[in-house]
């Protein structure tokens, strides 16, 4: 007998009209990759756990700062303690000596074998009478020594870089004390800045001829 499909017999079920739900995350995943997810977890925790009982390592101590070396004094020769500078094209020997008692010391640029000038008098800007100075203010020894500076070729601001150098050497050599002042001013490094060197095929160390197309 023919079934009426508008009769409720002829309806589908509840339970068969509901998709079928997926596979668990269990039946999908790979037995191995179960395993070694299993292991991870379960050293996560163990690791967790040990973690909680002792302390994690600490970084290494860093070094101290490394002490400077003390030198020796040097001895004075024929009463003065000598220093050689230089700067660019120029250099200076410089030499001092303790000033007299009851008389300031001074710092002479010695231009003939009997003629000197002074600071003033020899450098116009006032740029390097300071770097000529600089190493006596930072030691605090200005008017304390009689100074005296022989200068060969270069320029005037060359020249004055050299005396810096030249005064700071001598200074460490009479004494070493001065040394971690001067040093931490940078009067003590050569200053090895220099004109960089024309080019072949140029003009100058960096500039091109003009280019012309015809």
């Amino acid at each position: 007998m023919p079934t009426d499909p508008k009769s409720p017999a002829s309806a589908p079920s509840s339970a068969s009209a509901t998709p079928a739900a997926p596979p668990s995350a269990a039946r999908i995943t790979k037995p191995g990759v179960a395993a070694a997810a299993t292991a991870s977890a379960a050293g996560g925790v163990g690791g967790a756990a040990a973690g909680a009982g002792s302390e994690a390592p600490s970084a290494p101590a860093r070094p101290g700062q490394i002490k400077r070396v003390m030198r020796k004094p040097v001895e004075a020769k024929t009463g003065w303690w000598w220093g050689t500078g230089r700067r660019k094209t120029a250099v200076a020997r410089v030499r001092i000596r303790p000033a007299k008692e009851g008389a300031e010391g001074t710092v002479k640029i010695q231009i003939g074998a009997e003629k000197f000038k002074t600071i003033e008098q020899y450098f116009a800007e006032e740029r390097d009478r300071n770097d000529c100075y600089a190493a006596l203010k930072a030691t605090s020894t200005l008017g304390r020594f009689d100074v005296v500076a022989r200068l060969n070729g270069g320029g005037y601001m060359g020249q004055a870089g050299a005396v810096l150098l030249g005064i700071s050497r001598a200074l460490r050599d009479y004494d070493p004390t001065l040394e971690e002042v001067l040093r931490d001013k940078g009067m003590l490094t050569r200053d090895d800045r220099d004109v960089e060197r024309k080019k072949y095929g140029q003009a100058g160390a960096r500039r091109r001829f003009q280019f012309s197309k015809r």
